[in-house]
């Protein structure tokens, strides 16, 4: 049998193939090509970018020409000058675009072989705008991983042509639609490449229509995948439960929810795993312990940007540990940063971590750096690991009461600002090096605040709850503990734990 997997990416390997359906993303794509819009779908890396522009092509193609370039295939040297741009586009068009005229196809091998002097944009969209007048179909632009060019010179003046292009569309023809594709936005790129110009800071691309298309995948498109897998495979899952589980960790992000499917349909099947079992809620932890163990692309341009942008960094450690309600206001670069590489979303005009996965692979990152594991308490929690485990099972009782014994002997006499700060992080890496390996534990984004905190771990197939809190009285501390009841009761638990921290 061929390998079964879940594509997102556009792929083209051999077997069977399970995507989610994303025909109405792409009939509202459709509505505003039909109005003519210019726009960006502006995403994450590994979001599906490629996928969609992929299918969108196909699913415009009855309609109008479409024209699907990848700037990506470009060189650095193609961007040098017009002249060099100029020719690359071209033949990228001849190898790229069929159904061209064969006047417009010898005007394109002209410009690969004319002098530089004649080889300028104004020439070239000349000849892209006699196409577009005599096809007798309305032509689209598709440009995939425009981020390539982004930081170049003749890339503003090919935008700001097919700007002119645009504003001008009533006398000269031009294309139906342009959509480009990548992470950053064009409309607000930062540029300083002539240093002397007055607008480098701001980009031709203003025409562009808002791109407001929700690419995640919901539970109920997840559903549908996972209900062409189990056609196939019969493993008796609930479809229900998984796939509210896909969107509970990874709140639709595709390359997520494809790698976690993928992953429990080859790595956890096995030996000791039938592919029911895998395809159960153990199955589906041990999947994600997987991959927030191993290497991967997108793990580690997230991580890599943490260094590239320092205010990012301390951003996200404060909302992480701290609970520090961060609002979004437009301009902070820091939360732009967040929101544009896919680390953050908005809701209800809060910043909060984009999903589960993220949000314990960077716990897991801040709680291993080098600085972190050099604490004393950390060194506590290793050196008595064996007494926390009990059988493969967690004694999260014992965690708890041996944490309070080591956090009074090492932080007992700190003021109650290191308290409030610091305290539950100095929990989480005590949990540290006892579930490293085999479990991972993450924080509850509606209840993260400065007051309290429910942190879940997961280790071996089990939950714990534990909720830490800080003591503003004994009203408020049995209002936690009915806080508590009802989280339990939603996870379908009956037990969970609390941990206050009290220096009064």
């Amino acid at each position: 049998m061929m390998g079964r997997f879940f594509n997102v990416n556009g792929d083209c390997k051999p077997g069977l193939h399970y995507m989610v359906d994303i025909r109405p993303k792409l009939d509202e794509i459709k509505r505003m090509v039909d109005r003519g819009d210019y726009f960006t779908i502006n995403r994450a890396r590994q979001y599906g970018k490629t996928t969609t522009l992929r299918a969108l092509g196909r699913f415009l193609e009855k309609e109008y020409l479409v024209l699907s370039l990848d700037f990506q295939m470009l060189s650095h040297a193609d961007f040098k000058d017009e002249p060099s741009f100029t020719s690359a586009f071209s033949s990228e068009v001849l190898e790229c675009a069929q159904d061209i005229p064969q006047e417009i196809r010898e005007k394109f091998a002209i410009f690969m072989a004319e002098s530089e002097k004649k080889r300028t944009l104004s020439a070239l969209f000349r000849v892209l705008s006699r196409w577009c007048g005599q096809s007798q179909k309305p032509v689209i632009l598709l440009i995939d991983e425009v981020d390539s060019a982004a930081n170049n010179q003749v890339f503003m003046d090919f935008l700001a042509q097919l700007r002119g292009y645009y504003i001008n569309r009533d006398v000269k023809s031009t294309f139906q639609s342009v959509i480009l594709a990548g992470v950053y936005d064009i409309k607000n790129i930062r540029r300083k490449i002539r240093i002397d110009e007055e607008h480098k800071n701001n980009s031709p691309w203003n025409i562009a229509a808002d791109f407001l298309v929700d690419m995640s995948f919901s539970t109920r498109e997840i559903a549908g995948m996972l209900a062409d897998y189990e056609h196939d495979h019969h493993t008796g899952m609930d479809i229900t439960e998984m796939s509210e589980l896909l969107y509970e960790y990874t709140s639709g992000y595709p390359f997520l929810v494809s790698r976690l499917c993928k992953l429990m349909d080859e790595r956890i099947t096995g030996k000791d795993e039938s592919l029911g079992s895998a395809w159960s809620k153990s199955g589906f932890l041990k999947a994600v312990r997987i991959l927030l163990s191993e290497t991967n692309t997108l793990f580690d341009s997230l991580l890599n940007k943490l260094t590239d942008y320092p205010d990012l960094d301390e951003m996200l450690r404060s909302l992480l540990f701290i609970g520090k309600e961060i609002a979004y206001v437009v301009g902070v670069r820091s939360v732009e940063a967040a929101v544009m590489f896919g680390f953050v979303k908005i809701s209800d005009s809060r910043v909060v971590i984009a999903n589960r996965i993220f949000e314990t692979l960077l716990y897991n990152f801040f709680l291993a750096v080098p600085s972190m594991q050099q604490e004393e308490i950390y060194d506590a929690a290793l050196k008595e690991k064996s007494l926390f485990l009990e059988g493969g099972h967690l004694n999260m009782k014992r965690i708890l009461e041996r944490f309070v014994v080591h956090f009074n002997d090492l932080y007992g006499g700190s003021g109650q600002k290191f308290y409030e700060d610091d305290g539950r992080r100095y929990f989480m890496l005590f949990l540290k090096p006892i579930i490293n390996g085999t479990g991972n534990c993450y924080v509850e984004v509606e209840t993260r605040n400065r007051e309290r905190t429910d942190l879940i771990v997961d280790y071996c197939g089990e939950q714990f709850i534990v909720e830490a809190k800080l003591w503003h009285g004994s009203v408020r501390h049995q209002q936690g503990e009915e806080q508590l009841f009802d989280y339990l009761e939603n996870h379908h638990l009956d037990r969970g734990y609390m941990l206050t921290f009290n220096f009064n």
